[in-house]
């Protein structure tokens, strides 16, 4: 049983298990989620967010959330307000809110600190005289002339900097390193650069921003973070996070990374997100079509299907390519057992019940979701003229069609057996309406007229029917790849990734409140969309009842 256990364990999980075995740390685990507040988070911060949530959870240890803001140029309070209501919603709370601007003063500490070992210096080269003398993978670099400085003028150099005597571009502090280093990012790497920029929290008080690698193990430091816990391409910053944390002599935070989220049918990349948004192509951040998380809520999406998504997937050491099919998966196992059903038609045909009195209208009890035991039941409106889809007639069907034709009966839904007797057209052909007769002894749950029916489909009645506007949201890209393919990636956008369409709904409907989710009988998921109003409903497409989108690739 307890190989069985131990095989069960990813590899962070395992190392964690070791460590609390050896007593490291004295028993704590304490994981950090550090986004930048540069964008919306998308579906790969959610695996991030259940990974280092879930094994603090898992271990008894505690996760801080830390917003990574050392760029004031890109940074914004909308998208540091955006990331906390996400990793909320998702279902985890943090211990402390940190962010690396509160250590502005200790980190330009530690830099000074390196300063004064010898291990930092102010360069004045500018930034295409630095790429010059980086060399190449295969080739040394070259030492800045600037690179032996003493203590006493990086110091004062780096006060300088600090006081705003430099214009940015034109002087930045360098560690130093291994200029012939094989890890190319160990060649010097800069460490604090200028830019006057306003900052969100620290307004004017800093024209000198500490880059990434040094903020980062910096920053785990400081909060005793025991697993600092990053997506693959760290794995080359993994030596300078370790050099700086030596060197500085600081509590020894340890850098492990694991595969990040790579999803088909979409791009990942915070810039080309943006692009989307700044250049049109979507109606912002939030979305439906985009891989954020506010652009999944608003889809549909629940928090429960996005941490069962990130568990399927598992923690894995190389990147691949995960199927949004399995996403989509997710959503409609959770949603099938927690939507209400209830009958919307999206491409409507009049049926007109010949034989039901004019002016009767009766009230039908169906059950909300017969996967919930304790879903209960609702009230549905029937009289003479109701609306049917149009694909669930056929005038000339072909054999095991059991949906309605000319002389054939079907089942509306909590309803009564019809039969089509009549198609009336118009002068071009078109369909206009249906005309049909009722068996009226055949009512569901009371059917005494021994008549059996291959087909059910849904309907609403035209006289209490709710006029919806229904958005159909697919795939924003037409190729599994778009950040692989030649060219650039919005060449391949699905221009057909959304339609909106008028359709009539069951007046129970009139009450939904925005993000209530609904299984459209027959149709899919759906959700009430924050842009919905009294008087006009506006339903989003969450996703299908089933995978079209593998048959049409063969997948």
């Amino acid at each position: 049983m307890a190989e069985a256990t131990e095989k069960s364990l990813n590899f962070i999980e395992q190392i964690i298990e070791n460590d609390l075995e050896s007593g490291k740390y004295n028993g704590r685990v304490l994981t950090r989620f550090p986004p930048e507040p540069n964008g919306y988070l998308h579906i790969g911060h959610a695996k991030s967010i259940c990974l280092n949530f879930g094994v603090a959870q898992k271990y008894g240890g505690q996760t801080n959330l830390r917003f990574d803001d050392t760029n004031p140029a890109t940074e914004d309070t909308e998208y540091v307000e955006s990331i906390k209501n996400d990793v909320q919603w998702l279902g985890f709370n943090w211990a402390n809110e940190f962010y690396a601007s509160d250590y502005f003063d200790q980190l330009y500490e530690f830099a000074k600190k390196l300063i004064r070992k010898g291990l930092a210096y102010v360069d004045d080269s500018t930034s295409e005289e630095m790429a010059a003398m980086k060399g190449t993978p295969v080739e040394p670099g070259i030492n800045s002339p600037y690179r032996n400085r003493s203590i006493e003028e990086n110091m004062a150099l780096f006060e300088q900097m600090k006081n705003g005597a430099f214009a940015e571009g034109t002087h930045v502090l360098r560690a130093k390193i291994d200029m012939a280093s094989t890890n190319m990012l160990m060649r010097d790497p800069i460490i604090y650069r200028i830019k006057f920029a306003k900052h969100h929290r620290t307004g004017d008080k800093w024209c000198i921003y500490p880059m990434y690698d040094f903020a980062h193990g910096q920053s785990d430091s400081i909060e005793g973070i025991t697993h600092s816990i990053c997506t693959l391409e760290f794995v080359p910053h993994r030596e300078l996070y370790d050099w700086c944390i030596e060197n500085l002599e600081i509590f020894p935070s340890k850098q492990y990374e694991f595969a990040r989220l790579n999803l088909t049918y979409t791009v990942m990349s915070k810039r080309k997100l943006l692009q989307l948004v700044n250049e049109g192509h979507v109606s912002g951040w939030d979305d439906p079509r985009m891989p954020t998380i506010s652009g999944l809520r608003r889809r549909g999406y629940t928090p429960e299907a996005i941490r069962d998504f990130c568990e399927r997937i598992g923690v894995a050491k190389r990147d691949n390519l995960i199927s949004v099919g399995l996403l989509e998966f997710c959503i409609r196992e959770h949603l099938n057992k927690t939507a209400d059903r209830v009958m919307a038609v999206l491409d409507p045909v009049k049926v007109v019940i010949t034989n039901y009195p004019e002016g009767k209208s009766e009230i039908l009890t169906t059950e909300n979701n017969p996967e919930d035991p304790e879903g209960g039941t609702r009230n549905v409106p029937f009289s003479r003229e109701i609306y049917i889809e149009k694909e669930d007639f056929l005038e000339n069907p072909p054999k095991k069609y059991f949906r309605l034709a000319p002389g054939q009966m079907v089942r509306l839904k909590s309803a009564y057996i019809v039969r089509c007797d009549e198609v009336i057209k118009d002068e071009n052909g078109e369909i206009l309406e249906l005309h049909c007769s009722y068996i009226e002894n055949s009512k569901s749950g009371q059917d005494t007229s021994g008549i059996s029916v291959k087909g059910t489909i849904h309907w609403v009645s035209i006289a209490n029917a709710i006029e919806a506007e229904v958005r159909l949201y697919d795939r924003l890209f037409k190729v599994e790849d778009p950040s692989n393919e030649e060219g650039d990636f919005k060449e391949y956008i699905n221009n057909d990734s959304l339609e909106t369409i008028t359709a009539y709904v069951e007046p129970s409907l009139k009450e939904a409140t925005a993000g209530t989710k609904y299984q459209f009988l027959r149709k899919g998921y759906f959700c009430l969309d924050k842009e919905s109003t009294t008087n006009k409903l506006v339903f989003n497409r969450t996703v299908g009842l089933k995978d079209t989108w593998a048959k049409e690739t063969g997948k």
